[in-house]
């Protein structure tokens, strides 16, 4: 059991003030193969999942995008085709080494001029209020340690009228797909982490982080009680993933 001065980290208790560097090793270890290693964790999937949130965001041209957690910049990528060039997209990530690795990989794509970077962290974000369009967290709030104060911090950021997206890795919908999930997380995933990316145990966190993510109601709930309306979600892969969308009216 948590109590106020612990959180958990994979199956872990850890105390609270420890979790955002325990979190920092683990993606300055896997940086490097991030982007090879979603190819291969979700069959090229991830690409699908990304896509479908975007279009849920209803992003336009002229808009404002706050990339949470952006880390390589996939999602960033796939706004600023939306924005154009009169919007804009902020890549933020908490960690230095995968900002550093989606900033050099989106100017190598040419994207400059519209797409700015931000080193923060997602439960005290340093802009004005209702400063964004869109606020999109791609598979990182599970790997934030105040899950409430983000989603609170992420509302106060947005326009009126903006909305908040949250991808993220859920909890299947039925019990077949658990059983192959958890089969798939725990025993061949840390695997092919061990093999790709030197680093079994990192993976081994990622398949417990997902564990201890909210289920879908919950969060759904929780986007709620941060002052989001009109909350809803949208599984994907049989639950697999899930694409959770709330409106700042």
């Amino acid at each position: 059991m948590t109590n106020e001065n612990t959180t958990h980290f994979g199956f872990k208790q850890v105390p609270k003030e420890e979790k955002v560097a325990l979190v920092r090793d683990v993606f300055d270890s896997v940086a490097n193969s991030y982007d090879l290693m979603n190819d291969l964790m979700s069959l090229g999937i991830h690409r699908i999942w990304k896509r479908v949130a975007v279009q849920l965001s209803n992003v336009r041209s002229g808009e404002s995008v706050l990339d949470l957690a952006g880390g390589t910049g996939d999602l960033t990528r796939l706004f600023e085709k939306r924005v154009g060039k009169q919007g804009s997209v902020v890549l933020a990530d908490i960690n230095s080494e995968m900002l550093r690795t989606g900033r050099n990989r989106l100017i190598d794509h040419g994207l400059i001029g519209n797409v700015h970077y931000a080193q923060v962290n997602a439960e005290c974000l340093p802009f004005k209020d209702n400063t964004f369009d869109c606020v999109c967290i791609g598979f990182g709030l599970r790997n934030v340690t105040d899950k409430d104060a983000a989603l609170r911090s992420m509302y106060r950021v947005l326009k009126p009228g903006g909305r908040v997206i949250v991808l993220e890795f859920s909890h299947p919908i039925d019990p077949v797909t658990e059983k192959v999930y958890d089969f798939y997380s725990f025993n061949l995933l840390p695997k092919i982490g061990a093999i790709v990316a030197k680093d079994e145990n990192s993976y081994r966190y990622l398949a417990e982080s997902i564990r201890m993510h909210p289920k879908q109601d919950d969060l759904k709930r929780m986007m709620e009680a941060a002052g989001l309306e009109r909350c809803d979600y949208y599984n994907m892969t049989q639950g697999i993933v899930a694409v959770h969308r709330g409106y700042k009216l």
